[in-house]
């Protein structure tokens, strides 16, 4: 397997597994929190982050970027899936199978494309180097947006392990 695929495939495997790590300290009665009236809750990040997985996997698949037409009913649509996921569990569901057909996705990436260039439509493209790596980076991101609420409530702690 190619060396970028083979660090893809582990990169998304790790920011899955650490993202739901730190998630997993995050206490029920502070799941629907935000410390203000418009911020996300801590399963509001955890759903969106979870979504993007598997729609990561299908970008890969399908060797594209989605096409959106109209950039308001999309990002309100992407917005409805998140908010109907209401449970902890739910969340870890999505994630795990996202993940899964992101590996699967991987397993089946041409070499051959790794070069390649993407366009969204919108004027920007990514390399699919870029997109390959996309799944891991994104959980860590998300991550950050946890560790940082659970500061807000006053949890301190380092979850390493």
């Amino acid at each position: 397997m190619n060396v970028l695929i083979a660090s893809a495939k582990e990169s998304a495997k790790d920011g899955m597994y650490y993202f739901l790590r730190n998630f997993s300290k995050v206490p029920d009665e502070r799941l629907h929190w935000s410390p203000t009236p418009t911020a996300k809750t801590p399963l509001r990040i955890a759903s969106h982050t979870a979504l993007y997985a598997g729609r990561f996997a299908k970008m890969i698949n399908e060797q594209k970027l989605p096409a959106v037409e109209n950039m308001d009913e999309w990002l309100a649509l992407r917005n409805s899936e998140e908010a109907a996921i209401t449970s902890r569990v739910e969340m870890e569901d999505v994630f795990r199978s996202g993940t899964d057909a992101v590996l699967a996705a991987l397993d089946s990436f041409p070499e051959a494309l790794l070069e390649s260039t993407l366009d969204s439509g919108l004027g920007w493209s990514v390399s699919a180097k870029w997109l390959i790596q996309l799944p891991g980076w994104h959980a860590t991101v998300h991550l950050g947006q946890i560790d940082f609420l659970q500061t807000c409530w006053d949890d301190q702690e380092i979850y390493v392990g």
